[in-house]
């Protein structure tokens, strides 16, 4: 692909690296290097611009990249002769080709990477059918459409290569950009993304060997020997790659544990690796991409490894050097070689021959495989997805003169629109979230008359920070056997980054509990997946991983329709803050405050925020030596009722004491005046609420020597403080977000944090030190269109989406 795009009438001369500046009367633009640099960040520039005007469509990034080559290429700013002359002169494209080139292969290691040949072979027969068919049938209709084209705008061009690169053409399904395409519609870790993914990875796999067969079919030696001796020779290379290289990679690997960095030594003997490996495939002829492709599928996907190096290379290549392959892919591309009725009506038929060939291929294996017909037509759209590799056969052919202009032209048009349209087709026609729940989200709090059924927790975190306290917790929660028992969702919360690389949310997605290729068996040994399956292997407890894969923007969004899917009747969500050696609170991320305020607003049952100080240590507590004493602070409202539903439902546990503290108002409040609006509902019947809760609670366990209860007055916020202080030195305070009660109105001038309310926030706050974690409860209340409490400064509202109570 080094060929130029531009043929110049004489050799160019060849350009110097660098100039010696302008004021020694030497031009930038005339030299590599700064003329590199500017075209690097002219494509950056207008490919990110792109990308963002298109983001409200959901489209992936690789449709900016190519579109932003289009418009700096002879379609549209190329048709200034004075702009092509001097941003892209002819004698600059092989600096540009070149460096294109080297971040197009080491790119291709990353997308070897994301193919795991262990998921291959276990790949399911619905699946792999669903795959083939889309292979096949795209590539037979190309196949057909190549003799239309050769007939009319690609006359006398070789037959056999031809009709091979149509075909595959025709025939590829992009495996990153739709792993990107799945991730922005959500579909990533259901049913059917698990089946787009295994056979896209399939498709992709074929694809390659296809395109290898093609390149060597191209091949400008007059003898079809030629042509056999690179087919012979690849399949050489490949069979000694697998034979010599995994035992290699699996040393290296062994010597780079967990939670360890990766030593500098083995990511640059793999960077090495793949150059040798393009330049031994370029050498043969069959391209040097396919050498860094062979690399990344043999690299072992198992442990930090295979992650430390997409960490190292990915941002600069496909930050940098991987644009200028869509300007390389531009220059190649003129629009306007498409003129006249018959070559648009050729568009057209490459276009609906596409579609139609992958579209009814997969939607025909899939209903005989029992796929609903909505289902069906949405593997159908997904596996019609192009992208880079289409790219990379089309711009191999044109560089083997095997696609003149217009044909190539054609062919680039129908991957944007083929990719283009996937998207909105797909949300059009599938509509995960307007599917109910299975049964009635009956239980959506903790408090309930029934205390004897199950509690249905959705317990997220952010990292394996989070985990031991929150394992804790929810060994707090167990209950007692004669309960139906606790059954936990622990969901692994991960940010949908703007990388186009797929390999660390999809094998992290695998690891959680949610394998791509195979649901019954997991392939990865993660230490999420241990730490929850120990827990339930040594508890009584009901433990499944999930995993959400989202934008921090909509990453609510997963959580709310989880627990709603789940039927939970608890989210549980950490603290968007961690607790220093010093004691004193730091950010983890800012977004994740945010994230836990539209839970909060959303969520369909009660919600749980867990501020950490580490509760029974840095490692889960066995049953047996559980002792903690929990308080609940008790000032009256639906929140506090929850939070004392919740503490009631830990005392359970034989390790665990329970301390309830009920503040009222005293008489006096020491000249503070507090005025109450007495026409609202809480006056009139709120207070009797928490009597009636109160002595139900009482009475239920008035003989459990496990439980205390104390009633304190205070007068005002000092006398509040002081009294909370001293049982600061206890393991967890459960309390209510939002309290329906005068004590707690001049708290919320304290308020730093508004999810966690007044009480929580002074619990987290530097004037009480404790060593305690917080628990800040939120009940789920149907009350809408009321006004809240006169001490609330923002209740909890909530609509039931399907109806069900």
């Amino acid at each position: 692909m080094a060929t130029n795009a531009t043929t110049a009438s004489h050799c160019p001369s060849p350009m110097k690296a660098t100039s010696n500046g302008v004021f020694q009367g030497d031009h930038p633009l005339d030299y590599a290097l700064p003329l590199a640099i500017l075209q690097i960040c002219l494509v950056v520039a207008l490919t990110r611009i792109l990308a963002f005007l298109l983001r409200p469509l959901r489209q992936p990034r690789v449709i900016a990249e190519i579109v932003g080559g289009i418009l700096l290429g002879p379609s549209v700013l190329g048709r200034n002769e004075k702009y092509l002359n001097a941003i892209f002169p002819s004698r600059s494209l092989t600096v540009l080709d070149t460096l294109a080139n080297l971040g197009l292969l080491f790119f291709l290691f990353l997308v070897g990477l994301e193919l795991d040949p262990k998921s291959l072979r276990r790949t399911g027969k619905k699946a792999l059918s669903i795959a083939l068919a889309g292979i096949s049938l795209p590539f037979v209709l190309g196949v057909g459409t190549s003799f239309a084209l050769r007939a009319t705008i690609s006359k006398g061009v070789d037959k056999a290569p031809f009709l091979v690169f149509m075909g595959v053409a025709l025939s590829i399904t992009a495996f990153p950009v739709l792993a990107r395409i799945l991730a922005e519609l959500k579909l990533l870790t259901t049913d059917i993304g698990r089946m787009a993914m295994s056979a896209a990875a399939v498709n992709d796999m074929a694809a390659w060997i296809l395109l290898a067969l093609a390149i060597a079919l191209s091949g400008t030696g007059h003898s079809p020997l030629v042509s056999l001796w690179v087919l012979l020779c690849g399949s050489g290379f490949v069979l000694c790659c697998i034979l010599i290289v995994p035992p290699i990679f699996k040393w290296m690997a062994q010597r780079c544990p967990e939670g360890e960095p990766v030593e500098e030594l083995y990511v640059c003997a793999t960077l090495v690796a793949v150059l040798a490996a393009g330049f031994v495939t370029d050498t043969i002829g069959i391209h040097a991409l396919f050498g860094a492709f062979v690399i990344g599928v043999l690299v072992p996907k198992e442990g930090p490894f295979a992650g430390a190096l997409v960490e190292k290379v990915e941002d600069l290549v496909s930050g940098l050097f991987l644009p200028l392959y869509f300007v390389s892919s531009g220059l190649k591309t003129n629009v306007a070689t498409i003129q006249g009725a018959q070559c648009w009506g050729l568009l057209v038929l490459v276009i609906t021959t596409a579609c139609f060939g992958k579209i009814a291929g997969t939607v025909s294996v899939s209903l005989i495989c029992k796929e609903p017909f909505s289902e069906a037509l949405t593997l159908g759209f997904l596996m019609n997805t192009k992208g880079l590799v289409e790219l990379i056969v089309l711009n191999i052919g044109k560089d083997r003169k095997v696609l003149n202009d217009q044909t190539f032209a054609i062919m680039v048009l129908m991957a944007i629109f083929t990719t283009f349209i996937t998207t909105p087709l797909v949300m059009a026609v599938y509509k995960p979230a307007k599917r109910k729940s299975k049964g009635d989200h009956k239980y959506k709090t903790i408090e309930r008359k029934d205390t004897n059924t199950q509690l249905r927790i959705l317990a997220c975190f952010h990292s394996t920070r989070n985990i031991p306290s929150m394992i804790n917790l929810i060994e707090a929660s167990r209950g007692t056997e004669k309960k139906e028992g606790l059954c936990v969702y622990a969901m692994h919360l991960m940010e949908l980054s703007e990388r186009p690389s797929a390999i660390l949310m999809v094998h992290k997605a695998r690891r959680n509990g949610l394998p791509f290729w195979n649901k019954g068996k997991q392939s990865d040994v993660d230490l999420v997946v241990v730490a929850f399956e120990t827990f339930r292997q040594l508890s009584r407890v009901s433990v499944r991983s999930m995993t959400a894969i989202s934008a921090m923007s909509s990453l609510h969004e997963d959580i709310c329709a989880s627990a709603e899917r789940k039927r939970a009747a608890m989210i549980i969500l950490p603290f968007h803050m961690h607790q220093r050696v010093d004691g004193a609170f730091e950010t983890t991320r800012t977004e994740y405050g945010w994230v836990n305020k539209q839970v909060l607003e959303q969520a369909p049952c009660s919600v749980g925020i867990l501020v950490d100080r580490g509760l029974g240590g840095t490692t889960h507590v066995s049953a047996s030596n559980v002792s903690y004493i929990i308080t609940v602070l008790f000032f009256g409202g639906h929140d506090d009722c929850e939070a004392l539903a919740y503490g009631a439902r830990m005392a359970e546990h034989p390790g665990i004491s329970l301390t309830v503290i009920r503040f009222l108002l005293g008489s006096e409040i020491s000249g503070e005046i507090v005025r109450v609006d007495t026409t609202t509902s809480f006056n009139a019947s709120g207070g009797s609420t928490d009597e009636r809760f109160l002595m139900e609670f009482k009475n239920k366990f008035s003989n459990d020597s496990s439980i205390s209860y104390e009633e304190r007055v205070v007068r005002n916020s000092t006398e509040t403080i002081e009294v909370i202080r001293e049982f600061r030195r206890w393991n967890l305070f459960v309390v209510g977000r939002m309290s329906e009660s005068q004590v707690t109105t001049k708290l919320n001038a304290k308020s730093i944090c508004p999810e966690l309310g007044p009480v929580g926030s002074l619990l987290t706050s530097p004037e009480l030190s404790t060593p305690a974690s917080v628990l800040v409860v939120q009940q789920y209340t149907t009350i809408t269109n009321q006004s809240p409490p006169p001490s609330v400064t923002s209740t909890k509202v909530a609509e039931n989406p399907d109806g069900n109570l």
